[in-house]
């Protein structure tokens, strides 16, 4: 029997993995073949998405991107046995876009069979977890501070200080809670660690729980990630039928499990006190701070909350040691960065990369520039309140204190690409307009700040009353920056002002107008 890998994560099946999957079954039917076929996730080259793989004893041999009409070719050609195709790209692993990667937290995406707990642990999972549960809940912790792991959410919050606090605080209950609510645009390292390989986010979570004393943990994700939900419940089922979850987590005397709980897919229930909101049934409202939920998180109890890839890169630490992650990146931003490449790129997908590496060689040698062919213009990293940075800006390494001091920010690592057609003044428009849109309302800068932005844009874009507006627009951004309850208002400015700096000429269209317009 030959065995296939052929991603059934989202944008697999975006792309035509599941059409993919019905052909080859009919071929094999008609051909009298037998075929094991495991549905794995991607490994992150979504431009060579559906990537279909065969096991040969040199090893798996990938194809792609496969389409409906190519099946009959491969089979023909000999794909079953390794054979020569013009969509051959040989070993997955001897491929320069996977080659030159360092991946650590998406080491197995692609790889495993994303519900079978034997296959995680061929492939070195539940290393970690066996280290964590020899170990007292202070030496956990310590490797994680030593290791200089932080939040990968987008605050780059030190891990490790996290969860000492909530060990050291006084509860008859503490959480975990994983905040899988990714909802930035041109972001998917989330989804797609879930739907890939999410006994990884499960093990960093138990990982969590043991050094903190948590009983209990939650994935909160979106109704938008239906395929990740069903990639974690099974995960989760898997785990507690091995014993990794439940009473007696292989029989350490630790008890912990875990349940998915779905949003509805509001933006602002990112933000960590909106979401224990809603987690506890209440419409998502951001929470005054202090008290800090690590002090009085969910239903008034200590709660870790994390991202996944904060606490799907735990296992690596705690199997591989906090030295080894420490010494990968730059800084004060250590080890690996996934790097989310989308927007008007010709390659878009997952790199994972030590921090440090610079936009330019994102952009230009990962992305091999726009994919409409037209020049490049400005780039966006760290979501939709992220700054427009110019080419001249591309040379600005990924890290957080290096993002910070240039005016930016580098959030969840999504990195957005726009050609020369792109109008930033439409741009700055629409981050207040998302701002408007998406905010929870408590706060008055951000609720009525945001609809004001809007006004000011649609003025200044029509050349009305240019100076005044602009004196306005500089104001309402000092403004919303200074007072807003949490980031979403205070951030809104980030995209608008990066703009209005790098792009002045796209704002100055308006000064051309003619005279009526005034």
């Amino acid at each position: 029997m030959t065995r296939l890998y052929l991603p059934c994560d989202a944008a697999a099946v975006a792309l035509g993995a599941d059409q993919v999957m019905r052909v080859l079954e009919r071929e094999a039917a008609a051909r009298g073949l037998t075929l094991d076929v495991i549905r794995t996730g991607t490994r992150g080259a979504v431009w060579l998405e559906p990537l279909l793989e065969v096991e040969t004893p040199e090893g798996r041999i990938g194809y792609g991107p496969v389409t409906t009409a190519d099946v009959v070719g491969l089979l023909d050609t000999g794909m079953l046995t390794g054979g020569d195709h013009p969509k051959r790209i040989g070993r997955p692993e001897d491929h320069p876009w996977f080659a030159r990667q360092t991946r650590l937290t998406f080491a197995r995406c692609g790889i495993v069979d994303p519900a079978s707990v034997e296959d995680y642990r061929a492939h070195g999972g539940y290393a970690g977890l066996d280290r964590a549960l020899a170990a007292e809940g202070p030496v956990i912790i310590d490797e994680v501070k030593l290791s200089g792991l932080r939040g990968r959410g987008g605050a780059g919050f030190p891990t490790g200080i996290k969860w000492n606090t909530v060990a050291l605080a006084q509860a008859d209950r503490k959480y975990i809670v994983c905040n899988a609510d990714e909802g930035d645009s041109g972001t998917f390292a989330d989804r797609m660690l879930m739907e890939g390989d999410p006994l990884s986010l499960i093990e960093g979570m138990t990982i969590a729980a043991v050094a903190v004393g948590a009983t209990k943990g939650f994935i909160y994700t979106r109704s938008e990630y239906p395929h990740a939900i069903r990639a974690l419940n099974r995960a989760i089922a898997a785990a507690q039928r091995a014993g990794y979850l439940g009473a007696d987590i292989q029989g350490s005397g630790h008890a912990f499990d875990i349940e998915v709980r779905m949003g509805a897919g509001a933006y602002i229930c990112g933000e960590e006190t909106s979401l224990l909101d809603s987690l506890e049934g209440k419409r998502g409202m951001v929470r005054a701070k202090p008290p800090l939920p690590a002090i009085q998180g969910l239903f008034g109890k200590p709660t870790v909350v994390n991202n996944v890839l904060s606490l799907a890169s735990v296992p690596w630490i705690m199997a591989n040691g906090a030295a080894a992650y420490a010494a990968l990146g730059m800084g004060r931003s250590l080890g690996t960065l996934p790097v989310q490449l989308a927007g008007n790129v010709a390659r878009g997908g997952l790199i994972e990369l030590p921090f440090g590496v610079s936009l330019r060689e994102i952009v230009e040698d990962w992305g091999q520039g726009t994919r409409t062919g037209r020049p490049f213009r400005a780039v966006q990293v760290g979501g939709p309140l992220g700054a427009y940075f110019p080419d001249a800006m591309l040379d600005t390494p990924l890290d957080y204190e290096a993002f910070a001091k240039a005016g930016g920010l580098l959030g969840h690592g999504g990195v957005t690409v726009f050609d020369d057609s792109v109008d930033l003044a439409a741009q700055a428009r629409f981050a207040f307009e998302f701002c408007a849109h998406e905010s929870c309302g408590k706060c008055t800068p951000c609720r009525i700040g945001a609809v004001r932005g809007v006004e000011v844009m649609d003025r200044i874009t029509a050349g009305v009353d240019l100076d005044r507006n602009f004196a306005v627009l500089d104001d309402l951004c000092e403004l919303m920056t200074d007072a807003s309850l949490c980031a979403m208002g205070g951030l809104t400015p980030v995209p608008v002002r990066s703009a209005l700096t790098h792009f002045p000429e796209d704002f100055d269209r308006a000064r051309h107008l003619p005279a009526a317009a005034e």
